[in-house]
């Protein structure tokens, strides 16, 4: 008698159990999250937005050019300043401590940066420039050091000459096409950090945006606007390779004028402020560990938790819900499956130009300071991203994998051939997310940057330098998680 084979049952794959978790701590964050609409008549707002960016003013604009040029001026020179120290750095940055310092300045947001600079420089050139710098400079010898440690060091070898002239005409040239590319990367990453910066006062393109939206000009906002993501879309024909040593030169030349501070006073200052007086003042090792006691204890449990608890849970909703916008578009966006394909694209980029700081500000004006702005700004920036990696990649992929437009192609073909790479950007971003997460409380969200901007505006320096310290915490240890994630996901996926 013939034996009955039985049907094997459905077991959920890899990137299925990923999913599936990943919905699960997505839906326990937005139960959990403080997602509330306090504005009135939301709608009615969001109609007068929108008719302002359909019917821009661009009459009334004088300054227009002045505030997009130094938006490119302050980016063009952090950029620069950050290659000059993050190529050494890469060089050595498989030296623990080096690394260290790399992952701490690179956890602390540019806003974040820009706060502390302020208090020494104020609100000059410089405070814009070296708060694009630092942790740029961070990120660059990280990327640039795991570029450089893929190669294979046997043209390095083979070159004649010192040590220097071998690693860089060996090694370094081998990954150079990568590294101009995620170079200009970084560069469209600091204009729109160079934007946000104007919304504590530095006169770049945010400094506007931010002055008219909050006064209801939405006809001179959606200008501003639609100006700032031209900018962004006309990277790669005003930004030529022969042109930046001009840039540069004139960037350096039509920079704003810089008030006039005695920085060394005011450094003497802040660092004296750090610590409060009554530690300062305390007696005895007793005296010093009770005043320590009665100043970080409130600080922890009224501010640093609460503060970590909000920005991860914001980060947490933002990613879930970034993953489904990525799902949901991604066939819009795609030749092989629609015609209209370039509107999902043109939608992608107005999206991804547009910084995740200045679409928070906008829907806080329409919903008031709750999560959901924050969520829905950073959900919609990084989906905008992911579909416009993850479309580019769908359209590199042979014939035969799409051979037919339609869904079932879709969904068996293209997308399980391009979703593990699309889900390690969306791990990948949720690093940025965290960082978006912490400053977003600058404009009202009880994210860990609300508690930082209140202690930087009371002049609690120490309070605001001990919440800094758990924002880069707080990232350092995501960055570790998910580069373990990542890792041990790559190992599983090759055996």
């Amino acid at each position: 008698m013939a034996e009955t084979v039985k049907p094997a049952g459905w077991r959920p794959g890899f990137w299925q159990k990923q999913a599936m978790w990943l919905y699960l701590i997505g839906m326990l964050a937005w139960w959990l999250a403080d997602i509330a609409v306090l504005a009135i008549d939301p709608w009615h707002e969001l109609k007068l937005m929108a008719a302002g960016l359909l019917t821009p003013e661009l009459g009334k604009m004088e300054y227009l050019l002045t505030a997009i040029w130094q938006t490119v001026a302050f980016a063009l020179l952090g950029v620069a300043l950050s290659l000059f120290i993050g190529l050494p750095l890469a060089l050595v940055y498989h030296h623990p401590l080096v690394a260290a310092v790399c992952a701490f300045v690179r956890a602390i947001h540019e806003l974040f940066w820009a706060l502390l600079l302020m208090q020494v420089f104020g609100l000059s050139p410089l405070t814009g420039i070296l708060a694009i710098t630092l942790p740029f400079a961070a990120t660059f010898a990280r990327v640039f050091h795991d570029m450089l440690r893929l190669t294979s060091s046997s043209l390095e070898q083979s070159i004649p000459g010192d040590r220097l002239s071998r690693y860089v005409y060996g090694r370094m040239a081998n990954v150079w096409p990568q590294m101009e590319s995620y170079i200009r990367y970084r560069f469209e990453c600091a204009l729109r950090s160079s934007a946000v910066l104007g919304f504590i006062g530095l006169p770049t393109l945010g400094f506007y945006l931010e002055s008219a939206y909050s006064q209801g000009h939405y006809h001179l906002g959606g200008a501003l606007l639609l100006m700032f993501i031209l900018l962004i879309g006309t990277l790669k024909y005003w930004c030529r390779r022969m042109l930046v040593p001009l840039m540069l030169l004139l960037a350096l030349i039509w920079l704003p004028q810089a008030p006039q501070l005695d920085s060394l006073t005011l450094l003497a200052g802040f660092i004296s402020d750090l610590v409060p007086s009554a530690v300062v003042n305390a007696s005895g090792g007793d005296g010093v560990l009770s005043a320590l006691q009665t100043w970080l204890l409130p600080l922890f449990t009224e501010q640093i938790w609460p503060g970590l608890m909000a920005t991860l849970l914001l980060a947490l909703a933002a990613l879930v819900l970034t993953h489904l916008l990525t799902l949901l578009w991604l066939p819009l966006a795609c030749r092989r499956f629609w015609r209209l394909w370039f509107v999902g694209r043109g939608m992608s980029l107005v999206l991804r130009s547009t910084p995740e700081y200045l679409l928070a500000f906008i829907f806080v004006l329409l919903f008031g300071p709750s999560m959901l702005p924050g969520i829905l700004a950073l959900a919609l920036h990084n989906a905008a991203l992911l579909v416009f990696l993850s479309s580019r990649q769908a359209d590199t992929l042979p014939a035969e994998v799409t051979q037919k437009k339609a869904m079932d192609d879709w969904h068996f073909r293209v997308l399980p051939a391009i979703y593990p790479n699309t889900m390690a950007l969306l791990f990948y971003r949720f690093e940025v997310i965290l960082r978006e997460s912490a400053i977003l409380g600058i404009i009202g969200v009880a994210t860990l940057g609300f508690y930082v901007d209140s202690a930087f505006s009371e002049l609690r320096y120490g309070n605001a330098l001990i919440l800094l310290l758990a924002v880069a915490a707080l990232n350092i240890v995501v960055d570790a998680v998910g580069r373990a994630f990542l890792t041990r996901t790559d190992k599983s996926l090759h055996c």
